[in-house]
């Protein structure tokens, strides 16, 4: 299969990567700068491009089964909000103007809901994340909208981040709109898992138009 994976040298993407790849799939490495892929693989492409640069990745998305968004505007970045909203948008765009009609998105699991209530509206959000969050929220808001492309939006464990050492374990339990806890009433999940979760997502073709989540 070819895959397009933008933002592959972020902590997800790397993680993705790294699984698609070791799937035998032929990977489009999409990012502002592509030396950061430490990888090597013959059916590894790398592409340089800017998400702003949407006639650009158009072009490069051509050809693909599958895109896979893994951007993130950067957690330090003044501009976060805008900047995730408006290069999703253009990601979205480039997806459907290229013809690719199936596309997971990596959102946040500031989106899922307890008893009908975000998480990122919640009194324990951390305030550092919030615009980033409600950034990723906004943008879920306009996904939804979509009809012509077969989207996903997926949403990590709440606990998923460096912190988290359980390494590929191949292990986890799937939910939808609301997180998935475990016995210890904890939502955690490795990025080599999720890099799983998203790799079985491309083969299963499980979800269409719709969010779901993952943890252990």
């Amino acid at each position: 299969m070819k895959i397009a994976l933008v933002g592959a040298t972020g902590f997800v993407g790397k993680a993705i990567l790294n699984e698609l790849l070791t799937r035998g799939n032929e990977v489009i490495a999409i990012a502002r700068n592509v030396d950061k892929i430490e990888v090597s693989n013959e059916k590894l492409i790398k592409k340089a491009v800017d998400v702003f640069e949407t006639e650009k990745l158009i072009e490069i998305l051509k050809g693909a089964d599958v895109v896979i968004s893994a951007y993130n505007g950067g957690w330090t970045n003044p501009n976060i909000y805008d900047d995730i909203i408006n290069g999703s948008i253009s990601i979205q765009k480039a997806v459907k103007e290229a013809g690719v009609k199936r596309f997971i998105y990596i959102g946040g699991a500031g989106t899922l809901q307890i008893d009908g209530h975000q998480l990122v509206d919640g009194p324990d959000f951390p305030t550092e994340y919030y615009p980033g969050a409600s950034a990723v929220r906004s943008y879920f808001n306009t996904l939804k909208q979509e009809k012509d492309v077969d989207w996903v939006f997926f949403s990590p464990a709440i606990e998923m981040h460096q912190g988290i050492t359980t390494g590929r374990t191949g292990k986890y339990r799937l939910g939808k709109t609301s997180p998935v806890f475990n016995e210890e009433w904890r939502s955690i999940l490795s990025v080599e898992d999720l890099a799983i979760v998203i790799a079985d997502e491309i083969e299963n073709k499980s979800h269409h138009q719709e969010q779901f989540t993952a943890a252990y």
